[in-house]
């Protein structure tokens, strides 16, 4: 982090530095080009009314020039200097020691203008023909020199670096502040993420603000609250599992040393011991066989869907529970319809088929009933199972999707339930795109209905 502050404190010096390097430039030279520009605006209409002047003369002469001279209004020039045509001196008023410029171009037709910020003052000179385009007799030059400007130029450069060192100071505070705020929250952050991969997964990282490391923090804290609530699931899976494997194999043992240490047992005895080892051999075997196919789901393994006819799936799973239906004394209606056809799998939706209904009769009262029904439109096939049980309080009907999740795990384990069935349910259901719903069969039992989007013909090949 220390590493990431002097970055963001050179990133801040560094577009400072060229803001301040602008601020003390660009003023200075907008100023300074201004006055040039007065500078040559006022020194060339001084000079061509001098260079006029000169030109009503014959010829050029010292005392020529000292005559016009004293008849003209000039302004504030330090020093005035006049050629001939040949480029010699005949007139220089002035003893500034700067040699006469631009002599040559002037002798040629041509106005040349020069000006420099130099020795705290604005050295101007401007050169001009004296004479016609067509007979030029000589050369004039007008010199100044202006301090007043400077003085203002330098003023104003001055305050400018002072105002730069007081922007600059603040910005560095500001910078190392700000920088100093900001990195405490990411170190802070970095800390609850520190202290969540050690394990701590009921830690909520403390957000503060409404900025964009606020949302980190509250993404944070959502990605913390699911691994928490993952973590709690996978543990109580864990127990879960091991209970369900444990409790049939315990009644296996029990009842085979049962029979390994009883002499004599009668062939009575015998039998029910040993159906009772098969029932819980079974049950052991259909926990195992659904604890792979929840593995399977959550390994996403990759099947290719295929025309499933839901009315074919349901009257292949019926068979397997007419038995069923019988002990409990509950009825099966059915009502299903042609043309319910999806792509999926035709083993997991016999697996969707089966856990539904077969919990409808586990669950169910005496002389009650299951009622399966199938229907479809242009959009969507569903498939729904309503049953006359003992129905499902509201508060559990969130939860019944769980992996284990009993509502009444008493009567549950009576019935020979895992809490897997529906787990399985909703995880085929999801991998395939669908959807499935729980609620009340008025006025007495619980209804879960599936749906599933309605395949088109190019899908289907139907």
């Amino acid at each position: 982090m220390h590493s990431l502050r002097l970055k963001f404190i050179a990133f801040i010096l560094s577009i400072l530095f060229v803001l301040l390097l602008l601020l003390n430039t660009y003023p200075i030279i907008s100023t300074r080009d201004a006055i040039f520009e007065e500078k040559r605006s006022s020194m060339s209409a001084q000079g061509s009314q001098v260079s006029s002047a000169l030109s009503s003369l014959d010829s050029l002469s010292t005392a020529g020039v000292v005559d016009v001279l004293r008849f003209l209004e000039l302004g504030n020039y330090s020093r005035l200097a006049v050629t001939d045509s040949a480029g010699k001196t005949i007139y220089d008023d002035g003893t500034d020691g700067r040699e006469i410029p631009d002599i040559m171009p002037a002798l040629e037709g041509k106005a040349v203008f020069r000006s420099v910020f130099s020795d705290a003052a604005f050295l101007s000179s401007i050169t001009l023909p004296v004479g016609t385009e067509n007979s030029i007799q000589g050369a004039v030059c007008l010199f100044e020199t202006d301090a007043e400007p400077a003085k203002i130029l330098i003023t104003m450069q001055r305050q400018l670096t002072l105002l730069s060192l007081v922007i600059g100071c603040i910005a560095i505070l500001i910078a190392v502040i700000f920088s100093y705020v900001v990195l405490r929250r990411l170190n802070d952050l970095t800390h609850s993420m520190h202290v969540v991969a050690g394990g701590d997964y009921s830690f909520r990282h403390n957000v503060r603000g409404r900025d964009e490391i606020s949302e980190l923090g509250t993404e944070f804290n959502q990605l913390t609250e699911h691994l928490e609530l993952n973590e709690l699931q996978r543990r109580r899976f864990v127990a879960d599992a091991s209970h369900e494997l444990k409790t049939p194999l315990a009644s296996i043992r029990l009842l085979s040393d049962s029979i390994l240490q009883t002499e004599n047992m009668d062939q009575e005895t015998m039998r029910e011991f040993l159906s009772d080892i098969e029932h819980e051999a079974v049950r052991l075997q259909g926990t195992t066989e659904k604890l792979l196919d929840l593995s399977r789901l959550d390994d996403d393994v990759q099947i290719v869907p295929e025309p499933v006819d839901l009315k074919q799936i349901t009257l292949d799973a019926l068979p397997s529970l007419i038995h069923l239906a019988r002990q409990k004394t509950v009825r099966i209606e059915t009502e299903l319809i042609e043309g319910c056809v999806i792509m999926a799998n035709a083993e997991d939706m016999r697996h969707v088929v089966y856990n539904l209904v077969e919990n409808a009769i586990k669950y169910n009262v005496p002389e009650g009933s299951v009622a399966i029904s199938l229907s479809s439109d242009e959009s969507c096939v569903k498939l729904a199972v309503r049953d006359t049980g003992i129905g499902i309080p509201e508060e559990d009907q969130y939860n019944i999707f769980t992996r284990f999740y009993r509502v009444d795990k008493a009567r549950s384990r009576e019935s020979g339930g895992s809490g897997l069935g529906l787990s399985i349910v909703h995880d085929v259901v999801q991998a395939y795109g669908g959807t499935i719903t729980v609620g009340s069969n008025k006025p007495r039992g619980t209804v879960f209905i599936v749906s599933f989007s309605r395949p088109s013909s190019e899908q289907t090949g139907i």
